[in-house]
């Protein structure tokens, strides 16, 4: 019993230790995010991976222990790029942009909003899902 111990404790040890820029991202729940088809996989959460992958360079506009924020603009469309750094911020952004209602494409750790017609294609390129919030009338 005392080897299951110190091999659980252990095995939280190494998930709870992670380290490197890499780590940022969150592995995707199948429930809320889906595979982008092209690249077969959800962007990480950084917001210059995603605005290369958006075909665009960003602005970082906002830099915060809870989020970052950016902006850039491709020759198809302007993003606004946000990453968290937990799930519980980035749910905590989307209830409060709730109020605004609108549409907004949603991954693991980051949020990109976009006119609405081109969040599908942001998708394809990105993964994530599009969430419609609702506004308050």
């Amino acid at each position: 019993m005392s080897r299951l111990g110190t091999l659980v404790g252990s095995l939280a040890l190494v998930t709870a230790c992670g380290g490197g820029e890499d780590d940022t991202a969150e592995t995707p729940r199948p429930s809320k995010t889906s595979a982008a088809p092209a690249a077969g996989v959800v962007a990480p959460a950084r917001i210059e991976v995603i605005a290369g992958l958006a075909g665009c360079k960003a602005e970082i506009r906002i830099e915060a222990d809870e989020l970052r924020e950016g902006v850039c603009h491709s020759n198809q469309a302007d993003y606004r790029i946000t990453t968290f750094p937990a799930e519980k911020y980035k749910e905590a952004w989307l209830d409060a942009a709730a109020v605004y209602g609108g549409k907004y494409l949603v991954g693991p750790g980051w949020v990109v909003s976009a006119e609405a017609e081109h969040l599908e294609e942001a998708r394809n390129r990105l993964g994530g899902t599009i969430r419609q919030l609702q506004g308050t009338s």
